[in-house]
């Protein structure tokens, strides 16, 4: 516990910079989180003899970030979806990768580089300050199901997949990250009924972030996806609910808010 919090210490300054100046310092602190966290989602796999065409993703994670740095026609990156999966079917008719390979190379490109990506659409709305709500659900959820859970934990969520996860300490973080959320929105001035709702149902669906990577984990037999950060892990294990709750985030400001 101690060498999670001093990690986190260390690493919080960091994010806080990148996101405070924005801009391509945000696009480029993004792309590279993007990078390491698919290097370490197709070595998980290697754990299990699958082999993602990894110099394909890193190309692919490339091409998605330099496209919004340079604000490219989404179609052009709709094209570079079509070249990949292209390059792909070449690689598996000439038998050097099976179909389980081109999946997980498939998979980890939507996964990590295309869905964080929505981190740097967010910060492109009229208020900048709608790109903290991702960080704000995502961590307030993990801290305060990990308190609930600890202090009121009886009934296990989802054993087979987390085994240490209640469902208290789940509620628990509903419940913090709907008040984390209202007292965020209070502060920035935003209206405190759509940042409770945000922040529950953002909440959910960072718990569902987090039990997905934790499926994939339990299904590879690893513990953790790296050991970049003492107490953490690795980057992955990091983001994996901020992976989900960026989409939910744009959606719904885009939808509903902005």
């Amino acid at each position: 516990m101690f060498v999670r919090i001093v990690s986190s210490i260390i690493l919080l300054p960091v994010l806080a910079l990148i996101l405070i100046n924005g801009g391509v310092p945000l696009y480029l602190g993004v792309m590279v989180i993007s990078l390491m966290a698919i290097k370490e989602f197709y070595d998980a796999f290697r754990n299990k003899s699958f082999n993602g065409v990894s110099w394909l993703g890193y190309l692919s994670t490339l091409i998605i970030y330099f496209g919004a740095i340079l604000q490219m026609d989404s179609r052009y990156i709709t094209c570079g979806f079509f070249i990949v999966f292209f390059i792909l079917c070449i690689l598996l008719v000439r038998r050097k990768y099976n179909v389980i390979d081109m999946g997980i190379t498939f998979l980890g490109i939507i996964y990590i580089p295309y869905l964080l990506k929505y981190i740097i659409l967010i910060s492109k709305f009229s208020n900048y300050n709608y790109i903290y709500l991702i960080f704000v659900i995502a961590w307030m959820t993990d801290t305060f199901a990990y308190f609930s859970g600890y202090f009121f934990g009886k009934h296990k969520l989802i054993p087979a997949v987390s085994p240490k996860k209640t469902i208290e300490g789940s509620i628990g973080g509903v419940i913090g990250s709907s008040l984390s959320c209202v007292v965020f929105g209070y502060i920035f001035g935003f209206d405190l009924m759509h940042m409770g709702i945000i922040g529950l149902i953002g909440s959910m669906i960072a718990q569902i972030g987090d039990l997905f990577a934790s499926a994939i984990k339990r299904f590879l037999e690893v513990k953790d996806y790296g050991k970049l950060i003492p107490g953490h892990g690795g980057i992955l294990d990091r983001f994996d609910s901020i992976i989900l709750t960026a989409p939910f985030v744009y959606y719904y400001i885009y939808f509903f808010i902005d």
